[in-house]
């Protein structure tokens, strides 16, 4: 029921908007809205918080269909509801999630996640920005990049986001995660970063910290104690980045296979020239494969837990690589036309490059699997 509802959403008020929000390079802010209405924006979150209290297959199934129409505004979705909704669910106290998710899962609010910064991207560890603890509260100093729902137009923030600062000495065991929200004196909206190759229908900005005051109760869990949050939350993320991946795919699959049936060449259908065969037969057993890897991840992943980082990363290792192959194979079977913007591939194409970078790179993830390869397969297999 949940698959059937969010693709009539996708194939009728997604994807009709995607070209025209892609090329402006603007947020779509009432299809997020009405999002809300169909109770995604808290799809993971508990009941009593205005959430649908479903679990992480769900999460993966509402990205995969809002993937395959518009990969852009799915990755703002992804942002809102797992890198903020999800996020202040699992860590945040009773106080802090009265406060924030009723307004963020009915789509009133606009929230987003600050982690990484100029000089610290997959290296999350690294992280300078810095609160400092003043009297009752904290003073927050720094900035954050590459941050979506960041900007969302005449020089405004979102509403609230997750923002990790460090409160001690370096390394893991130094980091806080902090509430910081719109209209806060000295924090600001940056340069917002436009002209990217794709993902241009999520607003993307660099966040300013300067001298912030952070009221004590908006420090999520115990001071020096939010890496357990970080992993836990960048596990759901890159199984949502890996349900997007598949997205692009099965609609890249659509796609080639549509137009090599009605594509005329030498007299005959393209579909009937053995290259094209290839292309579209060799791209849906990949889609297929990574499929099965997303929801086989899913299907045993705790949110409440950290602890499978070997398949979590390496399903977004598979799928992500996959679905840019699967697109590029979609522009080749395509020719031309496939080269020009009219033609969804050419989004998809651009769209898909995004997730081997973003939500950790691919070296980042064969790094992190390799480290726990090392100890032994697991005893499941």
């Amino acid at each position: 029921m949940l698959r059937d509802t969010v693709r009539n959403f996708a194939v009728n008020e997604v994807d009709p908007q995607r070209l025209e929000f892609d090329r402006e390079e603007k947020f779509n802010y009432p299809l997020f809205q009405k999002c809300g209405d169909l109770g995604l924006l808290g799809v993971t979150t508990d009941v009593e918080y205005g959430g649908s209290g479903m679990d992480a297959t769900a999460a993966c199934i509402v990205h995969e269909e809002l993937s395959q129409a518009d990969p852009g505004f799915c990755l703002a979705y992804l942002a809102h509801s797992m890198l903020f909704v999800n996020n202040l669910n699992q860590n945040g106290n009773e106080e802090q999630k009265h406060r924030f998710l009723p307004g963020a899962c009915s789509g009133k609010l606009i929230g987003g996640m600050g982690m990484s910064e100029p000089n610290a991207g997959t290296d999350v560890l690294g992280l300078a920005t810095t609160a400092k603890k003043d009297g009752d509260g904290y003073i927050l100093n720094g900035g954050k990049m590459w941050i979506t729902n960041g900007h969302m137009g005449n020089g405004e923030t979102g509403d609230v986001f997750l923002v990790y600062a460090r409160t001690g000495g370096p390394g893991a065991s130094g980091i806080s995660l902090f509430l910081v929200e719109k209209g806060m004196e000295g924090f600001s909206a940056g340069q917002a970063i436009k002209d990217k190759c794709g993902m241009r229908a999520s607003n993307t900005a660099e966040l300013v910290f300067e001298n912030v005051r952070i009221p004590e109760e908006n420090l999520i869990g115990e001071e020096n104690k939010a890496t357990i949050c970080m992993m836990r939350n960048l596990e759901i993320e890159r199984v949502v980045l890996a349900a997007m991946a598949t997205g692009i795919a099965r609609r890249c699959v659509d796609l080639m296979g549509k137009y090599a049936t009605d594509r005329i060449a030498f007299g005959n259908r393209l579909s009937s020239f053995g290259q094209i065969q290839r292309y579209i037969a060799d791209s849906y057993a990949s889609y297929m494969a990574g499929r099965s890897y997303l929801y086989n991840t899913a299907n045993k992943l705790n949110l409440s837990s950290a602890g499978n980082r070997l398949d979590t990363d390496g399903v977004k290792l598979f799928t992500t690589s996959m679905s840019k192959q699967v697109a590029d194979n979609a522009m080749q079977v395509h020719g031309g036309y496939g080269y020009c913007g009219e033609y969804q591939v050419e989004q998809l194409w651009r769209d898909a490059k995004l997730l081997e970078i973003g939500g950790g790179t691919l070296e980042s993830h064969q790094k992190n699997m390799m480290r726990d390869l090392a100890k032994g397969l697991p005893d499941n297999l």
